[in-house]
Order: C-alpha cells, then structure tokens, then sequence
C-alpha cells in the first residue's frame, strides 16, 4: 500500500475508484467480498481507491473506524494507494484523524458537511483537523455554500491540502463559474474531477483537471482506465466512444440514486456480494434489480473486451 506523501502524480496516475463497502448480513465487514472487489480493480489497472461517499463513511462510527482501516490496510495490493474518508461533522473527523496519524495511510479526504456549516468555519476546521491528523487532507467540494474558492486556496496555501475533489453538479459541466475560478487560485493538477465518467471529458478538457473518480470503474476498470488514457492522449473523439458503454449505468444511478444503485450493480454483476447498506441507507427496491443487472453485465462485458484485447 503507497505510504509516502501525496504528490500530483499520484492524482493522475490512475483513476481514483470510489467504491462500496461490502456488509454482512449482522452488518459486520465482509472481507472476502471487499477483497474481491479490490483485486477486480487492480486487475484491471486501478491503483487508487478512495472510500468515501459509495462505501457509506457518512454513517460509520468511529468504534468501527479502526477494523475497517485493518481490513483496508489488509485487502490493498502493494502498489495501491488507499484513501479513507473522515467526518463528516467535526467532532467524528477530529476523532477519526487522532486514529489515522498512527497509520501509514498519507492523507484521509474530508467529507463536506451542508449543515451545520459555513465556509469559514468549513475553513477552521479543516485546519483543526489537519493539526490534529498532522497530515494534509483532500477537501472535497460537493455543493456550493460549504467552502468557496478562497477557503480552499489559503487551505492550499497553508499546506493543509493534498489534493481536492471537485463534485458539483452542473447541467452543462464547461459553465461552471465555481471551479472556472477554483482552477485561477488552485493549480488543476491538484484537482480531480469527482462526478465519475459523465463530466470527466469536459473538466479534464476545459479545466485541465489531473484525473477523475468512478464509481462505476468498480464495474468496468479497464473501461475506465482506457477513457483515462485517451483524455490523457486528448484523443476527445476516442474517450467520448468510451464513455458511451457507461451511460445506461450512469443514467440509472443519476435517475435512482448514485451511492445505491452502485451498491447492487457491484453484486448483480457476480462481482462480489456487497450484502446490506449501513443505515441510514438502505437497498435499491428489487423491482429495478432487472435494469440494473443489464447495465452492470452489459459494462462487465465491455471491461473483458478491453482486457482481452490488451492481453
């Protein structure tokens, strides 16, 4: 597991998957089935795994918080590159941080808090945060109103950040006065894009983002590896051909609900059984599991292609 310090090479050297974490059905760890998952990735070229927002970090506590990093920590390959999230709220992230900075893990992301919050006190305590983990962290920017661009260059500036997670929503991913100016105060290659494959060729293209996260690359990691490669080679006609295999997959999640739906594609394409969502989520009802289960076989397909082709 990569344990030296968070460089901008490490940002755009693969895409960072954001997976789910797999439960039993007492909602204790499922190691078998984590692995499973984490080798399907690093089979098929991810090296970056960042559990967060799919694997429900929201909602775990900080009891649980320990095995959790042990069974991370036993599960990742040599060369791969774990990042655990922390928070959202303050009091969890500072008690989560006191936990990590005895681990070899290099950095934790922060999950964004909506409310309670301010973007100056978003600010403060990140900082906190960071004094306490004695590491910086990754900020991640999902709505607007938790941190302005300015808080984010003076963190930068500060070295309290490693990288940041660019997420919010736009209908059309080239307008986007928020990350137009984020990208004049914070070098892009400091930046991921974090909306999966849709956006990716625009904030890459037009931003000069350093790469982006998937949670569908957990179904079709070659798939996601390749759009990855042909952004890099600005090879735009090529990375769109690509994206298109992760559309019907992604249309359901944007129309369902990104975080569940992924949760059960991952077990309907055989790939490992991720068992029940850690409340406060729940399971996709069974009447969409047919719909499902096409987009992640069809994508699963897609993935042997690309590495049979590359074999």
């Amino acid at each position: 597991m990569k344990t030296m310090p968070v460089t901008p090479d490490d940002l755009a050297r693969s895409v960072l998957a954001v997976p789910p974490l797999a439960r039993n059905a007492d909602l204790s760890l499922n190691k078998a089935a984590n692995q499973a998952l984490v080798k399907h990735l690093e089979a098929g070229g991810v090296s970056t795994l960042m559990y967060g927002g799919n694997a429900n970090f929201y909602n775990i506590g900080v009891g649980e918080y320990p095995a959790i990093l042990d069974m991370l920590e036993e599960i990742a390959g040599n060369q791969s590159w774990v990042i655990p999230s922390i928070g959202p709220d303050f009091g969890r992230a500072v008690d989560q941080a006191k936990i990590l900075r005895d681990r070899a893990f290099p950095t934790a992301m922060v999950l964004p808090l909506q409310f309670p919050s301010t973007p100056e006190g978003a600010e403060a305590g990140i900082r906190r945060i960071v004094e306490t983990y004695a590491k910086p962290v990754i900020v991640y920017i999902k709505n607007e109103g938790f941190l302005e661009p300015e808080n984010v260059a003076r963190l930068f500036e500060d070295g309290m950040v490693a990288g940041i997670k660019y997420a919010i929503v736009r209908d059309d991913p080239r307008r986007d006065e928020y990350l137009a100016e984020l990208v004049k105060l914070v070098s892009p290659k400091h930046i991921v894009s974090g909306i999966g494959e849709r956006p990716a060729i625009d904030h890459l293209r037009h931003f000069g983002l350093a790469c982006f996260t998937s949670g569908s690359v957990c179904i079709a990691p070659a798939g996601s590896m390749a759009l990855r490669a042909a952004l890099k080679a600005k090879d735009y006609e090529q990375s769109e051909s690509i994206r298109d295999h992760f559309l019907e997959l992604e249309d359901l999640r944007d129309g369902l609900s990104p975080i569940r739906v992924l949760h059960e594609a991952v077990t309907l394409s055989g790939i490992g059984d991720m068992g029940p969502m850690l409340p406060m989520l729940s399971n996709i009802p069974e009447q969409h599991h047919a719909a499902i289960r096409k987009a992640a076989k069809d994508l699963l397909e897609c993935n042997a292609r690309l590495l049979s082709k590359a074999a």
